[in-house]
């Protein structure tokens, strides 16, 4: 398999924090918003392999947020691909403040490789 990575940068927003995200009442990086800009790189990781029409949906995801991050902070988001079968991509994520290094969160996203006319016939 060969090297599928991709890093993202987000900054955090007053609308990424989890009092915004209804997830929390502080006014940091909600762990919704974490999660969304999780898959965002994993998204981003698996275009180049993606077919005329097909996509890749979301199917597990295992998260752990460990840190607080401010609003104004720089974050890093890297998906690597660990595992794949077939349409089936697992990668690890690692999500870090750009400035010091610090991890803000890790895990593994799950993602499948489907054909997207057909996908949302079935819906």
């Amino acid at each position: 398999m060969s090297d599928v990575t991709a890093t993202l940068t987000f900054t955090v927003a007053e609308d990424d924090t989890a009092e915004a995200l209804g997830s929390g009442s502080l006014p940091v990086l909600g762990t919704p918003r974490l999660l969304a800009w999780c898959e965002s790189a994993t998204c981003a990781a698996i275009a180049p392999l993606l077919g005329d029409g097909e996509t890749s949906v979301g199917t597990r995801v295992e998260l752990e947020h460990t840190r607080g991050s401010r609003v104004g902070a720089e974050i890093e988001v890297t998906a690597t691909s660990v595992h794949r079968d077939g349409r089936l991509h697992r990668f690890s994520v690692l999500a870090r403040e750009a400035d010091g290094g610090h991890v803000v969160g890790s895990g593994q996203v799950t993602r499948v490789v489907v054909d997207a006319a057909r996908f949302l016939g079935r819906l």
